[in-house]
């Protein structure tokens, strides 16, 4: 059963086997389990970018040619 549902760990498996009238231990289901080498298969993590999708940011080189906002400062100071 656990060769035709691979993304089936134990728990699951013990759940179908009660379904169909078995009774059987979780916990010698998960001994049997390990026993046979099953594993409950990874996903594939999530895909990224591939280097840089933009421009580098500019080093700026005088006054007033990057802005920034400080939220932090103005929430914390008096009104």
């Amino acid at each position: 059963m656990s060769g035709e549902r691979r993304r089936f760990g134990y728990r699951c498996l013990h759940i179908l086997l009660r379904r169909e009238g078995w009774t059987l231990n979780w916990k010698k289901l998960y001994r049997i389990y390990r026993e046979e080498g099953f594993t409950v298969r990874k996903r594939g993590g999530r895909k990224r970018a591939l280097g840089t999708r933009s421009a580098p940011m500019t080093i700026p080189q005088g006054p007033n040619q990057r802005w920034s906002l400080d939220f932090v400062s103005d929430s914390l100071s008096p009104s």
